[in-house]
């Protein structure tokens, strides 16, 4: 999407990625080293699906397909969680002018553990895996590292999604 042609749409998807073991992904933002967190993205368009928004983000920005052996699709839980958020200054450009709130909807992902991962090299420099509670903790993002919190009450045995 040429992002100066069409402003983003405040909407946006947050996909914690987790293994059985409760292992979170974080991936490390190209244009500020040192922000980390999960896989995020918004909308294409207002007609866009949640879950659709999600599946594609996830493959964009790590290369994990959801809906194929590997990783299917029942391995993307919806956790029915919306938060609001202003947008960081820094971002805000991106969208149409006046825009200063977004709504990130919350899903979970799990998935093997060696499942490959391939960064897009423009928006993401480096990846980690890491237990559940570093991961919140290396997470920029409040609304990020909260999800990451919730991981242990919303998922009491995930190894049974890849079953």
């Amino acid at each position: 999407m040429n992002e100066q042609a069409s402003p983003k749409i405040p909407q946006s998807v947050l996909v914690v990625i987790y293994t059985p073991e409760r292992e979170v992904l974080l991936i490390e933002r190209a244009k500020q080293p040192g922000f980390w967190q999960s896989v995020t993205g918004s909308k294409d368009h207002l007609d866009e699906s949640w879950t659709a928004t999600a599946i594609r983000e996830v493959q964009e920005e790590t290369g994990i397909q959801v809906g194929f052996e590997r990783v299917p699709l029942e391995a993307l839980q919806d956790w029915g969680v919306e938060n609001v958020y202003e947008i960081y200054p820094v971002w805000r450009h991106r969208y149409a002018p006046g825009v200063t709130h977004n709504t990130e909807h919350v899903f979970g992902l799990c998935v093997p553990r060696d499942v490959p991962i391939t960064l897009a090299p423009l928006e993401h420099i480096a990846h980690v895996w890491l237990p559940w509670q570093e991961a919140a903790d290396r997470c920029f993002s409040p609304s990020n590292a909260e999800a990451i919190l919730q991981l242990s009450q919303r998922v009491a045995n995930p190894a049974h999604l890849l079953s």
